[in-house]
């Protein structure tokens, strides 16, 4: 096996003898001097560390401080000194970030030019959106969003569409690294998974990269299988919808909006842009956090987990997958393939309690899919996060619905069952009241919006 291979601002580079778990972030500072390229969090919050990756499926902006390097093969990367153009030229971002006062200490600004470059080549405008996962402490966002629309109607320069001709050209796709296994397909990975159950899957390292630089701890055997494309995609099929575990959210909200728009606005929500460009939604179920996002608007709408161990396959609730806290129904060497849902009228309302709007862990996350016949409940099925030490269905508050009336009387009296279902913790996000009472309180919110009424702060008008 080669090392890594990439372009890095339109260069080819070959990358060997470094560690598997070695960051773009500091392999770029401390090997290249491209110091540009910011450490800020060191854990994919704060944008300084913005880069662009591209490859196959486009160009996106990337957190490099929980990007491992042996995810970089075959693609190409920009920092922000291959931004501007090979003659110095600047880029349009460069320029109205210039033009419209949008740095003051500076810090922050590489990143947000890199963000705001990747958007500018992808056509976003949604520059609220593209620009949450980049936090400035001095200007305001104000000079810089106004930057980010003054460019927005100039042309891609050149060179932005440039690396992936001359990706294809160096030919620096393969197969795998001397430190670590890089499966072609999800056969490759079944196998060596079974002979090393022991190992690390990393897909987008989001969560995994905060193990190395935040936990500091030594992760081997590893497998990277971001990408893989029998484990990615969604699939809309006549009677179901399949999601891939490699799928990343920011393909899932796509591909699922116009399906489940609440459940793709929850997706919104999900980290930033950079982070929704590297997360899957297969570690975002397997790593079995009690406040992921996925898992409740899955569970609501009634989520089959579909899961292999070398050649043999199983299937299960997704709700039954979630054992205890850090602990779920998995087997050594057995991993997730996909998840996977039936297709259904959309009356699904996913809502996230947080302290921030962007960019926040969930206080408590709530997801209800209540079927309304003749005016009475026929079917509900609702679920939470941040109420257990697992994502759990509110089976409690599912019976005490079913078959009544959908109105004021019912929901009031199913307010109780919520204490049968769930008791619920105090920890810095929220105490146990309160989460208790938010979540009885979305239950309150769904009745209201079924009936018309504007419940949404964003929508609501004076």
């Amino acid at each position: 096996m080669t090392g890594i291979a990439f372009l890095l601002n339109g260069t080819p580079v070959r990358v060997a003898d470094e560690p598997p778990t070695r960051t773009l972030l500091d392999w770029l500072r401390e090997v290249r001097g491209l110091t540009g390229t910011k450490e800020g969090c060191n854990e994919g919050d704060c944008g300084a560390c913005t880069v662009m990756v591209s490859d196959a499926r486009g160009s996106r902006a990337l957190n490099a401080c929980i990007l491992f390097l042996p995810q970089l093969h075959g693609k190409a990367v920009r920092t922000v000194e291959g931004i501007a153009g090979p003659d110095g030229a600047l880029h349009p971002v460069q320029a109205e970030m210039i033009a419209h006062h949008g740095s003051q200490c500076g810090f922050c600004t590489p990143g947000f030019i890199v963000a705001m470059a990747v958007a500018h080549l992808n056509g976003r405008r949604d520059h609220d959106d593209a620009l949450a996962g980049n936090l400035c402490r001095c200007t305001g966002y104000a000079p810089i969003v106004r930057a980010a629309e003054a460019a927005a109607t100039q042309p891609v320069p050149e060179w932005m569409r440039a690396d992936l001709d001359a990706r294809a050209q160096d030919g620096t796709d393969g197969t795998g690294t001397d430190d670590a296994f890089r499966p072609r397909h999800a056969d490759e990975l079944a196998a060596w998974y079974m002979d090393n159950p022991e190992a690390t899957l990393i897909a987008g390292a989001t969560d995994v990269g905060l193990w190395v630089t935040k936990q500091l701890r030594e992760l081997a055997p590893l497998a990277f299988i971001a990408g893989l494309d029998d484990l990615s995609g969604v699939s809309v099929e006549a009677d179901r919808i399949r999601i891939g575990a490699c799928t990343t959210l920011s393909e899932l909200r796509a591909a699922i909006a116009p399906h489940h728009p609440d459940f793709a606005e929850l997706i919104r929500r999900y980290g930033s842009a950079q982070v929704r460009a590297a997360a899957t939604i297969g570690g975002n179920i397997a790593n079995g956090s009690p406040i992921g996002d996925g898992p409740p608007a899955l569970i609501a709408l009634g989520a089959t987990l579909h899961l292999r161990r070398g050649d043999t396959r199983r299937e299960m609730a997704l709700e039954d997958f979630f054992i205890d806290y850090g602990k779920q129904d998995r087997a050594p060497g057995e991993f997730v393939e996909a998840v996977s849902f039936p297709r259904q009228p959309d009356v699904l309302r996913c809502y996230k309690l947080s302290k921030r709007f962007d960019q926040d862990i969930s206080a408590v996350c709530g997801c209800f899919n209540i079927r309304v016949e003749d005016g009475r409940v026929r079917e509900a099925r609702i679920a939470f996060g941040g109420m257990a030490g697992t994502p759990k269905r509110a089976a409690a508050v599912e019976a005490a619905l079913a078959g009544q009336k959908w109105n004021e009387e019912s929901v009031r009296a199913a307010l109780p069952a919520f204490e049968d279902d769930f008791t619920p913790l105090s920890d810095m996000r929220a105490s146990a009241d309160y989460r208790m009472r938010a979540a009885q309180n979305m239950l309150w919110r769904c009745y209201h919006e079924s009936r018309g009424t504007p419940a949404r702060v964003l929508e609501v008008a004076p």
